[in-house]
């Protein structure tokens, strides 16, 4: 096996992990590592790719975003609301010290990421997001 499909696998499975121990702890992003997970898969192993595809986990959080549906209002609520979480936290420890260029930059990327969700994303309702495809 090559070092790089080694690479991608071990990062692949860290980053399902991740994901995973994100749906039950809401600091941790669950959409962006599985994102990563499709992507370290897909360049790794076929096989665990289309196994992850088919998972319960990835239709839930993802499969509607992928095929550029969108997401429901809730998943969009679930990200912005634990990203807006880590950032505040970040935020309220650096302007404590009085390291304020780092929290302007931060509260410019936390506008982008809220932009982008609520704006850069389209919003599915519940019977799109349900309806078999044909």
């Amino acid at each position: 096996m090559k070092l790089k499909r080694v690479i991608f696998l071990i990062l692949g499975c860290l980053c399902l992990a991740l994901g995973c121990i994100g749906i039950a702890l809401p600091i941790l992003p669950t959409v962006p590592f599985f994102l990563a997970t499709v992507f370290f898969f897909a360049n790794s192993s076929q096989r665990l790719h289309d196994w992850f595809l088919g998972t319960e986990m990835y239709k839930k959080h993802l499969e509607s975003y992928v095929k550029k549906k969108g997401m429901l209002m809730k998943t969009k609520l679930t990200i912005v609301s634990s990203v807006t979480l880590m950032m505040a936290i970040g935020f309220m420890l650096m302007f404590r010290k009085g390291i304020y260029i780092p929290c302007a930059i931060l509260a410019v990327v936390w506008i982008c990421h809220v932009v982008y969700f609520f704006f850069g994303v389209k919003t599915i309702s519940e019977k799109t997001e349900v309806q078999p495809e044909h």
